[in-house]
């Protein structure tokens, strides 16, 4: 007996000291957690929401949803289902927000380094080209390029003005223009108009073939999603006959909601991850 008693206690000393030499797992996963929602949010330029927000969002448009269903149908199961479909609805608005304004701003990049290659050659300074684009750049990149000018008027040091104007931008984009700047400034000599003409011509160039590729993958994504949609489409209509959806108020029939919710969910994300195309990382953050 006493012989398992060390034992026990051997065995638990062992596990606490391997324990202790890792990470513990939830705490990485939640760390994880925040910093998606971070670069999402930067991304949507929803950067003062938390995740808790979002979240009683979706749970009030879950809920929303599911009592105006039970009242008008009187199946729960069917509210169910569309309840949490309702919930997902406003983390699907912040990424598509997101998604809009990447999008956008791949777009309207070139213009902006060909007015700070007109600024250059003009005989200004790359801080006061930086500064004109306040007034003369792409309207989204506007406040961000004025921010920049307050910063370096403030400081008069370009290094820091330029980490803040990558964070202010949060853009992949944004991060290969300011570090090319940055490196033509650091290197000197004159061949930074050359620099930005081949920027430009390469931005132009990745903007161009990512819209293609994206235009292609439109279709397949909306025909695909329009097929996972339908099924629930009718069952919607059919909810406004209460002798057609009776039957799943029935054990029977509740089974049969999951299981088509389930193919649903599987379908649509192994639709997702087939059609996504590479995204842009900031790597240079």
């Amino acid at each position: 007996m006493s012989g398992l008693a060390v034992g026990l206690v051997l065995g638990t000393g062992l596990f606490l000291m391997w324990s202790a030499c890792w990470v513990r797992p939830a705490r990485s996963i939640r760390a994880r957690r925040r910093s998606s929602w971070s670069k999402v949010a930067q991304d949507a330029r929803l950067v003062g929401v938390r995740p808790r927000t979002l979240g009683a969002a979706c749970l009030l448009c879950g809920a929303l949803v599911l009592a105006v269903l039970q009242v008008v149908t009187g199946v729960l199961p069917v509210a169910a289902c569309f309840g949490v479909m309702a919930a997902t609805a406003p983390l699907a608005v912040v990424r598509g927000r997101a998604s809009r304004r990447r999008s956008g701003l791949r777009e309207i990049w070139p213009e902006a380094v060909d007015n700070l290659g007109s600024a250059v050659r003009a005989g200004l300074s790359l801080p006061e080209a930086l500064s004109q684009l306040s007034v003369r750049g792409p309207a989204p990149l506007r406040p961000a390029f004025a921010a920049f000018a307050q910063d370096y008027r403030a400081s008069g040091r370009l290094h820091e003005a330029l980490d803040a104007l990558k964070d202010r931008l949060a853009d992949p984009v944004g991060d290969r223009v300011v570090e090319s700047l940055r490196i033509a400034r650091e290197v000197g000599g004159s061949d930074l108009g050359r620099l930005l003409r081949t920027l430009s011509a390469f931005l132009r160039q990745d903007a161009r073939t990512r819209s293609e590729l994206e235009a292609r993958q439109g279709w397949t994504v909306n025909g695909a999603r329009l097929a996972v949609a339908a099924p629930w489409i009718v069952l919607l209509l059919l909810a406004t006959r209460p002798e057609s959806i009776a039957a799943y108020s029935r054990p029977a029939g509740a089974v049969v909601l999951a299981g088509g919710a389930l193919v649903s969910v599987v379908s649509y994300l192994a639709m997702l991850r087939i059609a996504r195309l590479p995204a842009e990382e900031r790597v240079l953050q």
